[in-house]
């Protein structure tokens, strides 16, 4: 393996290993409130476009990387969409009584 690749799999394992605090948080306290939306809409979107570039390149470090993150980050969406759901519901339901 030369230099440039270990440099992206040392880069890659950072920013990889960066989104786990907050998805175990969001899995064990199911707590999104203080969360962007925007933001996690958008990192979602941009690392699945890297994880297909890195598959069209055929780049191991984008791969193994995003193969990960984009998970990661799609659960955090995910659980964030799930509770503004279910406030959205909580207000009609306040709203109608």
């Amino acid at each position: 393996m030369d230099f440039t690749n270990l440099l992206g799999l040392v880069a890659a394992t950072g920013s990889t290993i960066s989104f786990m605090p907050q998805a175990w948080k969001v899995y064990r306290t199911k707590k999104t409130k203080d969360l962007s939306l925007g933001m996690y809409v958008l990192i979602t979107l941009s690392l699945s476009g890297w994880w297909v570039y890195g598959f069209l390149q055929k780049d191991l470090p984008l791969l193994v990387a995003n193969s990960i993150t984009v998970p990661l980050t799609a659960y955090i969406l995910g659980v964030i969409v799930k509770n503004l759901f279910k406030k959205s519901k909580k207000t009609k339901r306040k709203n109608q009584e």
